[in-house]
Protein backbone atom coordinates (compact mmCIF):
# COMPACT_ATOMS: atom_id res chain seq x y z
CA UNK A 1 0.00 0.00 0.00
CA UNK A 2 1.31 3.43 -0.86
CA UNK A 3 2.49 5.52 2.05
CA UNK A 4 0.75 8.85 1.44
CA UNK A 5 -1.63 8.97 -1.53
CA UNK A 6 -2.35 12.68 -0.98
CA UNK A 7 1.34 13.53 -1.18
CA UNK A 8 1.75 11.41 -4.31
CA UNK A 9 -1.04 13.30 -6.05
CA UNK A 10 0.31 16.69 -4.96
CA UNK A 11 3.84 15.79 -6.13
CA UNK A 12 2.39 15.20 -9.59
CA UNK A 13 0.42 18.45 -9.55
CA UNK A 14 -2.90 16.63 -9.37
CA UNK A 15 -5.70 18.13 -7.30
CA UNK A 16 -6.51 15.91 -4.32
CA UNK A 17 -10.15 14.80 -4.28
CA UNK A 18 -11.99 12.06 -2.43
CA UNK A 19 -12.65 10.31 -5.75
CA UNK A 20 -9.00 10.31 -6.82
CA UNK A 21 -7.86 9.11 -3.42
CA UNK A 22 -10.44 6.32 -3.45
CA UNK A 23 -9.30 5.14 -6.90
CA UNK A 24 -5.62 5.31 -5.96
CA UNK A 25 -6.25 3.35 -2.76
CA UNK A 26 -8.36 0.80 -4.67
CA UNK A 27 -5.51 0.14 -7.13
CA UNK A 28 -3.08 -0.23 -4.22
CA UNK A 29 -5.45 -2.58 -2.38
CA UNK A 30 -6.11 -4.84 -5.35
CA UNK A 31 -3.32 -4.88 -7.94
CA UNK A 32 -4.22 -6.15 -11.40
CA UNK A 33 -7.90 -5.26 -10.93
CA UNK A 34 -10.12 -4.23 -13.81
CA UNK A 35 -11.84 -0.85 -13.89
CA UNK A 36 -15.13 -2.52 -12.92
CA UNK A 37 -13.56 -3.97 -9.79
CA UNK A 38 -11.93 -0.63 -8.98
CA UNK A 39 -15.29 1.12 -9.38
CA UNK A 40 -16.82 -1.24 -6.82
CA UNK A 41 -13.91 -0.76 -4.41
CA UNK A 42 -14.01 3.03 -4.71
CA UNK A 43 -17.79 3.05 -4.18
CA UNK A 44 -17.42 0.89 -1.08
CA UNK A 45 -15.03 3.50 0.33
CA UNK A 46 -16.75 6.77 -0.54
CA UNK A 47 -20.27 5.83 -1.55
CA UNK A 48 -21.06 7.48 -4.84
CA UNK A 49 -18.61 7.80 -7.72
CA UNK A 50 -19.43 7.70 -11.41
CA UNK A 51 -17.91 5.21 -13.80
CA UNK A 52 -16.64 8.10 -15.89
CA UNK A 53 -14.91 9.65 -12.88
CA UNK A 54 -13.08 6.37 -12.23
CA UNK A 55 -12.05 6.01 -15.88
CA UNK A 56 -10.89 9.65 -16.00
CA UNK A 57 -8.92 9.22 -12.78
CA UNK A 58 -7.29 6.01 -14.02
CA UNK A 59 -6.24 7.78 -17.23
CA UNK A 60 -4.69 10.67 -15.29
CA UNK A 61 -2.88 8.35 -12.87
CA UNK A 62 -1.45 6.30 -15.75
CA UNK A 63 -0.41 9.45 -17.62
CA UNK A 64 1.64 10.76 -14.67
CA UNK A 65 3.11 7.34 -13.90
CA UNK A 66 1.50 6.68 -10.51
CA UNK A 67 -0.13 3.52 -11.81
CA UNK A 68 0.42 1.17 -14.73
CA UNK A 69 -2.17 -0.06 -17.22
CA UNK A 70 -1.80 -3.66 -18.37
CA UNK A 71 -3.93 -5.15 -21.11
CA UNK A 72 -3.27 -8.81 -21.81
CA UNK A 73 -4.54 -10.05 -25.16
CA UNK A 74 -8.23 -10.93 -24.91
CA UNK A 75 -8.64 -9.32 -21.48
CA UNK A 76 -9.95 -6.10 -20.05
CA UNK A 77 -7.35 -3.54 -19.01
CA UNK A 78 -5.99 -3.97 -15.51
CA UNK A 79 -4.21 -1.54 -13.24
CA UNK A 80 -1.42 -1.77 -10.69
CA UNK A 81 0.61 0.62 -8.57
CA UNK A 82 3.88 -1.27 -8.98
CA UNK A 83 5.66 1.18 -11.26
CA UNK A 84 9.23 2.25 -11.81
CA UNK A 85 10.72 -1.21 -11.76
CA UNK A 86 11.26 -3.76 -14.48
CA UNK A 87 8.72 -6.51 -14.02
CA UNK A 88 6.46 -8.55 -16.24
CA UNK A 89 3.32 -10.66 -15.81
CA UNK A 90 2.23 -14.26 -15.95
CA UNK A 91 -1.38 -14.89 -16.99
CA UNK A 92 -3.50 -18.01 -16.62
CA UNK A 93 -5.02 -19.07 -19.93
CA UNK A 94 -8.01 -20.58 -18.17
CA UNK A 95 -9.14 -18.25 -15.39
CA UNK A 96 -7.29 -15.05 -16.36
CA UNK A 97 -5.45 -14.75 -13.03
CA UNK A 98 -2.49 -12.40 -13.39
CA UNK A 99 0.66 -12.22 -11.25
CA UNK A 100 3.88 -10.23 -11.24
CA UNK A 101 7.11 -11.83 -12.45
CA UNK A 102 10.41 -10.08 -11.86
CA UNK A 103 12.64 -9.64 -14.88
CA UNK A 104 15.24 -12.39 -15.06
CA UNK A 105 17.83 -10.37 -16.95
CA UNK A 106 18.26 -7.07 -15.13
CA UNK A 107 17.52 -3.44 -15.81
CA UNK A 108 15.08 -2.13 -18.41
CA UNK A 109 14.51 -2.99 -21.15
CA UNK A 110 15.94 -6.41 -20.10
CA UNK A 111 15.67 -7.73 -23.65
CA UNK A 112 17.69 -6.64 -26.64
CA UNK A 113 15.93 -6.44 -29.99
CA UNK A 114 17.77 -8.01 -32.91
CA UNK A 115 17.00 -4.85 -34.91
CA UNK A 116 15.79 -1.77 -33.05
CA UNK A 117 14.76 -0.07 -36.33
CA UNK A 118 16.39 3.13 -35.10
CA UNK A 119 14.29 3.31 -31.92
CA UNK A 120 15.76 4.09 -28.53
CA UNK A 121 14.14 1.21 -26.64
CA UNK A 122 13.57 1.79 -22.92
CA UNK A 123 11.09 -0.92 -22.01
CA UNK A 124 10.18 -4.47 -22.96
CA UNK A 125 6.73 -5.77 -22.11
CA UNK A 126 6.65 -9.52 -21.61
CA UNK A 127 3.61 -11.65 -20.90
CA UNK A 128 4.06 -15.26 -19.85
CA UNK A 129 1.02 -17.49 -20.41
CA UNK A 130 0.19 -20.80 -18.78
CA UNK A 131 -2.04 -22.40 -16.15
CA UNK A 132 -2.13 -21.10 -12.59
CA UNK A 133 -1.74 -23.52 -9.66
CA UNK A 134 -5.50 -23.58 -9.03
CA UNK A 135 -6.34 -24.44 -12.63
CA UNK A 136 -3.61 -27.09 -12.68
CA UNK A 137 -5.53 -28.91 -9.96
CA UNK A 138 -8.59 -29.16 -12.21
CA UNK A 139 -8.76 -31.42 -15.26
CA UNK A 140 -8.15 -29.48 -18.48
Amino acid sequence: MMEDPQALLREQGIQVTAQRLAVLRAVAAQPHATADTLIDLARSEIGSISRQSVYDTLAVLVEVGLIRRIQPVGSAARYEDRVGDNHHHVICRECGELADVDCAVGSAPCLTAVDDAGYQIDEAEVAYWGRCPTCQQEPS
